[in-house]
């Protein structure tokens, strides 16, 4: 129970420091990407978010970590109200309760792996290799989308880097805890790093353009989706009850997505306009005249 605690404690600070690191990237990304002091601002919250988080790793499973990892929207609601003066509205509080009750039933129901989560080296590269290519080709693929498509592509690869490189720190985590730092996985401690870093330049890219709740949704789903299922596949995490308990599982994890995709919904103003309809606005404009 002790554990418990501590993993939800640093993941709610974690959650904090995210969504105040999103507002952040956010307000980088519309000046422009310039300013030393907004990207350090945006870096160092950022910083603190995966630091907490992979310190939480230590004390509770991949599942749920990463679900409590949601509650970045619920912190960047508010922020977002206070920002741009707006009051928090009966739909954002009904988001808000999907986004509780479905994490709720997902800690409800996850138990701890009875097996060390450590990863041997050719599971390390297998999981590494397929985590590069997804990767890759998302941000091929957002080349040549448009903004808001890209937004969301970039959003979702850096979802998928965030998601793993969690799955990774729990098995570098174990490692430490067991054998100090003559034990720490080189290729993982690599791994970690990279796609952290990889994760955050994505997910900052991923603003521009689309403002911050499309990207924001996209990171937000599939970053604990990614990790919830490579935690299950990799450290054979599991669920109470058997079959029940996982479809429970997974109608909860549907709530959460409905609450979370509303949450990011209303937790910006409007997203710049996509090139195509300022085209068509400025042809519109130039016939009247």
């Amino acid at each position: 129970m002790a554990s418990l605690g501590w993993a939800v404690t640093l993941s709610v600070l974690s959650a904090a420091s995210y969504a105040t690191a999103a507002v952040a990237q956010e307000r980088l990304a519309k000046n422009g990407h310039r300013g030393p002091a907004r990207w350090a601002v945006a870096l160092l919250l950022t910083a603190a978010g995966v630091g907490l988080h992979v310190i939480a790793l230590n004390f509770g499973t991949v599942a749920i970590v990463q679900a409590l990892g949601t509650l970045t929207l619920l912190f960047a609601l508010p922020i977002s109200a206070l920002r741009y003066r707006t009051p928090i509205s009966i739909p954002a509080w009904i988001d808000a309760g999907l986004t509780v009750l479905g994490l709720a039933l997902i800690m409800s129901l996850s138990v701890d792996s009875a097996e060390p989560s450590v990863l041997t080296t050719a599971d390390s590269r297998y999981v590494a290799l397929l985590t590069v290519v997804v990767v890759v080709a998302l941000v091929v693929a957002a080349t040549t989308a448009k903004p808001r498509i890209r937004a969301m592509l970039l959003a979702g690869a850096a979802g998928v880097a965030f998601g793993i490189s969690s799955v990774l720190s729990k098995s570098v985590m174990t490692s430490f805890t067991a054998g100090g730092v003559a034990a720490l996985p080189m290729l993982l401690t690599a791994m970690v790093v990279l796609l952290s870093t990889a994760g955050y330049l994505l997910s900052q890219f991923s603003y521009r353009g689309a403002g911050l709740a499309a990207p924001l949704a996209t990171v937000s789903v599939s970053n604990p989706i990614v990790a919830a299922i490579a935690g299950v596949v990799v450290f054979g995490e599991s669920f109470r009850f058997g079959t029940a308990g996982r479809v429970v599982v997974a109608v909860a994890a549907i709530v959460m997505t409905l609450g979370v995709i509303g949450l990011a919904r209303r937790t910006s103003g409007p997203a710049e306009p996509e090139a195509d309809d300022v085209q068509e606005s400025t042809t519109l404009r130039e016939a009247r005249h």
